[in-house]
């Protein structure tokens, strides 16, 4: 039986359709077939069609084959490499005793 997706809220599907959509638009500037991408990427076409419509059902993974084929997977090391509210708190609970 298939998984159900995780629950998402609007402004969080936002973000993943926008994300969908500049992966699309980097593959249209690459010239790259869905199917190329696909075949490249070890994952199935439709795989990558959810990918580029911002699924929240396509894995962590299927989204890091995508950029790899790319050659946007550097782009994952920005992602959350600036936490200023958790080095915040964890400033905060290291006060004074």
């Amino acid at each position: 039986m298939p998984r159900k997706p995780p629950i998402i809220f609007p402004q969080e599907q936002r973000l993943l359709s926008n994300l969908g959509e500049r992966f699309k638009l980097a593959r249209l500037r690459r010239k790259l077939s869905s199917a190329t991408v696909a075949q490249r990427a070890g994952i199935s076409r439709s795989s990558v069609y959810k990918v580029e419509a911002g699924d929240p059902g396509a894995t962590m993974g299927t989204y890091l084959r995508v950029l790899a084929v790319l050659g946007l997977e550097g782009d994952v090391d920005a992602l959350a490499a600036d936490d200023k509210v958790g080095r915040k708190l964890q400033d905060l609970a290291l006060g004074p005793p």
